[in-house]
């Protein structure tokens, strides 16, 4: 086993805005994994808000070099085992291997990933499209520019409600909206009544991480259903968000691969909560591997490689009407550089 892995930038159509960050570029992390004429792929994208850049993603995989290419693993959950001790401060790392692993692996059980996991690709559901904050009038072109029946609109200004009755005028699509921890409970239970009105499916993320006293009272008071993000980052998160939240958004990259994020959305689900995995602003590698995964999902945030400006990679086609992956075994994406 051959372990190779590089940066990339993936250029953004739109100056991408939420509540604590902006940025045209993203960076991002491509590992490579090869084997008797055989590759996987894997990706994660930097990101200074949880302190991952590339330096240090890219130190902890050579830190693992002899792990993977010396060490006798037979699937990417023993492999993820193996390597926890290595990748326990840098999960943006470990996903990148772990997905990688899960590409060459089911290349060489001769099935496409989803097959492998027993999923179903006509139980995927559709991805929304998302609108960073910007300018009302930016927000409406963005929105006209990709006609989407299902958009998730970024928050966290201090117009927020003034924005989504605008952006109703030009749309009839269901709405999402994400504050990315920006609001207080007062303001995400008072919004909830008005947002509910205006064709908004649920709420991600009002509050800050760690206001469990007021998503406590949000859980309790709010007119719409309330998914985790920021708060819902590992595996032991799950159990701490039921009660708290109808519903869980696990990030791949966040939680340290595909293999974690099975066990995420089977948690959620044993507890009744709603299932959602979201992205990160990837290519169509980690794009394609979110749709291997998602016919288990209520709920699916795979529109990252739709926000570049230029791929990197060939993976999963999404259309309104239909998810279609790409050739071959495996996750499927290829590299085009």
């Amino acid at each position: 086993m051959k372990l190779s892995f590089f940066v990339r930038d993936l250029p953004l159509k739109h100056t991408f805005t939420i509540a604590h960050q902006s940025r045209d570029v993203q960076d991002t992390i491509i590992v490579k994994l090869e084997d008797n004429g055989l590759f996987g792929l894997g990706e994660t994208t930097t990101n200074p808000f949880y302190g991952m850049k590339a330096e240090n993603i890219m130190e902890h995989l050579e830190a693992s070099r002899n792990l993977v290419e010396k060490s006798q693993w037979q699937n990417p959950e023993e492999l993820w085992e193996m390597g926890k001790e290595i990748f326990q401060n840098n999960p943006f790392a470990q996903c990148a291997l772990d997905m990688a692993a899960w590409d060459i692996f089911s290349k060489k059980k001769g099935k496409k990933l989803y097959e492998y996991l027993g999923l179903n690709p006509k139980d995927i559901p559709l991805t929304n499209f998302t609108i960073g904050i910007d300018s009302i009038e930016k927000m409406v072109e963005k929105m006209k520019e990709v006609d989407w029946p299902l958009y998730k609109i970024k928050l966290g200004t201090n117009h927020d409600l003034e924005i989504i009755k605008a952006l109703r005028k030009h749309t009839t699509a269901t709405f999402r909206i994400d504050a990315n921890c920006a609001w207080t409970a007062e303001q995400a239970i008072r919004y909830s009544e008005a947002l509910a009105k205006l064709n908004v499916e649920f709420m991600e993320q009002p509050l800050g991480k760690d206001d469990l006293e007021g998503m406590k009272e949000v859980f309790r008071y709010s007119k719409l259903p309330v998914i985790a993000d920021e708060s819902c980052i590992v595996e032991a998160d799950v159990k701490k968000c039921h009660d708290l939240f109808h519903g869980i958004n696990v990030k791949l990259v966040k939680a340290g691969g595909i293999t974690p994020g099975l066990r995420m959305i089977h948690e959620a689900k044993t507890l009744g909560m709603k299932t959602m995995v979201g992205c990160m602003t990837e290519s169509s590698v980690g794009i394609t591997a979110i749709a291997h995964i998602a016919p288990l999902l209520d709920y699916v945030d795979m529109d990252g490689a739709m926000l570049l400006a230029k791929d990197i990679a060939k993976g999963v086609e999404i259309t309104p009407e239909r998810v279609t992956f790409p050739e071959g075994n495996g996750i499927g994406a290829v590299l085009l550089d």
